[in-house]
């Protein structure tokens, strides 16, 4: 009897013990969740004179929590959204972004339609602070309110607690958590009948692909007006750099034939970088794919065709030309151009020049055009959120490199083709196939070799797209057109005539 008594009581014993063990671990989750502050968010009130029409706006700019399905919060995305005074729920809605994968918006927002830009002079090196801030008249406020959002890794967006920011670090995984937070900002802000612009640059177009078919691809959609691409890449695979892979050859060939036209390079040049382009695509998918493709049958005597045609238009000699079996590689290009004058070129925009440590090297020893740029801008960045818009953290902003590991492999997709070979374009396609309101928007520099337009009209022209709903616009500078003052002027009127136009 007194055995069983003793059972008992240590049954009892032992089933305080573990519901005090679950109470104090509950206990310890309530802490640790009570311990997430509040999203960290600044509102303040301001006025500008955008498109040439005065505007009062109210800019809020701070974070927005991704939560799990009991509520918890798992991210912090930051974004910067203006809206016009006046409570118009009517009003268009765009919301923009930069790429990477692993750049903050800081470049959209600072260099080209937000309300306050930084000055930097054109294809010329920064130098060192102070760099001016000053009013952007053309920003696309008097046609748009906008959202600047930086994913997860980039700007001050980050992962919260325990949560692993990997888990937001790839082609699908990023476009559904933007697509969350733009749920989020229409439930939020009473959005839902505005019509809807959703634009990226250089991976922000294809993370802006990628977003329309998690806005669009399910039931719950969320239907967009259009999708504005500035730097498009969308083929991965026609673009890879991998030895028996033809189409990267001819892809580039018309950006360098564009580039040896601006530097006083090309052969015969035409009057215009339109026509030295329109050459350069003419001879790429005729002569030159041919060439290509026939690999080690081809004639001597075609060969020699090609060859003259292809230094002509690359400003190469035959020599190095026939040196590099009539393949040249950008990094190459970038180096021997002008190397005669010790000079290399940029990636992002071949009109930048730099010099190396010396001339003897196959490729550069960086981006002069990258370098000429990122401390302008990581400085207005910060300042601006901080001062202007009142913005207090002691995070860094994170420009740009901010992730790591990124996944390629998209949702829905299986087997070995999806693995060898990236393309979201078919999203694309899809999209205008069953979205008969939606247009799209395509602005590409003449001198961008990080995204060669002939990359962008190759992935667009492809079956299943509508081109009379693919609207192309050329600028006379390269990736970040914006950052040549004319071209900003082009870039801003271009599209505030594309949201308009409705």
């Amino acid at each position: 009897m007194r055995f069983t008594t003793s059972l008992a009581v240590l049954a009892l014993v032992l089933s305080a013990t573990a519901a005090q063990a679950q109470d104090d671990g509950k206990k310890k989750d309530e802490v640790a969740e009570s311990a997430v502050p509040a999203p960290n968010v600044s509102v303040t009130k301001h006025k500008g004179v955008f498109g040439g029409k005065a505007i009062g706006y109210t800019a809020t700019t701070g974070e927005t929590y991704l939560k799990d399905k009991d509520g918890k919060p798992l991210a912090a995305i930051y974004a910067t959204s203006y809206v016009k005074d006046g409570g118009d729920r009517k009003r268009p809605i765009t919301f923009l972004y930069n790429g990477g994968p692993g750049s903050g918006s800081l470049w959209l927002h600072m260099g080209a339609f937000g309300p306050k830009r930084v000055v930097l002079p054109d294809a010329q090196d920064d130098g060192a602070p102070p760099y001016p801030v000053v009013d952007n008249p053309e920003s696309l406020l008097d046609v748009t309110d906008l959202v600047f959002i930086d994913p997860v890794g980039t700007g001050f967006s980050h992962a919260i607690g325990k949560k692993d920011p990997k888990d937001y670090w790839g082609v699908s995984a990023d476009a559904k958590s933007i697509a969350e937070y733009i749920r989020l900002w229409l439930n939020e802000n009473g959005r839902w009948s505005s019509p809807k612009y959703i634009g990226g640059e250089s991976y922000g177009t294809t993370r802006s692909v990628a977003l329309i078919n998690e806005l669009e691809g399910s039931y719950n959609d969320v239907a967009v007006n259009g999708i504005i691409l500035i730097s498009t890449i969308l083929d991965f695979g026609a673009t890879a750099e991998v030895q028996g892979n033809e189409m990267p050859y001819i892809i580039n060939l018309p950006s360098m034939a564009t580039t040896a036209w601006y530097h006083k390079k090309m052969g015969s040049p035409p009057a215009t970088v339109a026509e030295a382009a329109q050459q350069a695509r003419a001879f790429a998918i005729g002569p030159y794919a041919a060439a290509l493709l026939k690999g080690n049958q081809l004639s001597a005597d075609e060969r020699a065709s090609v060859r003259a045609e292809l230094a002509r238009l690359t400003g190469l000699s035959e020599t190095f030309v026939d040196r590099a079996d009539l393949r040249i590689t950008p990094g190459r290009f970038y180096k021997e151009l002008l190397r005669d004058r010790g000079a290399t070129i940029g990636r992002l925009d071949t009109r930048y020049t730099g010099k190396d440590y010396d001339a003897a090297g196959e490729e550069p020893d960086n981006d002069p055009s990258f370098y000429a740029i990122d401390g302008a801008y990581t400085a207005a960045m910060n300042s601006y959120a901080r001062d202007d818009l009142g913005y207090k953290t002691d995070r860094s902003y994170v420009t740009i490199g901010g992730v790591s590991g990124w996944d390629w492999k998209l949702d829905g997709k299986s087997g070995r083709a999806s693995e060898v070979y990236g393309s979201v374009a078919p999203y694309l396609g899809k999209a205008l196939r069953e979205n008969s309101g939606l247009k799209v928007f395509v602005g590409q520099g003449w001198y961008d070799f990080a995204t060669p337009f002939f990359g962008a009209e190759y992935a667009m022209s492809r079956t299943g797209f509508d081109p009379a709903r693919i609207h192309y616009h050329y600028y006379d500078a390269g990736h970040m057109m914006y950052v040549r003052p004319d071209d900003l002027r082009k870039l801003s009127t271009d599209i505030r005539a594309f949201i308009s136009a409705r």
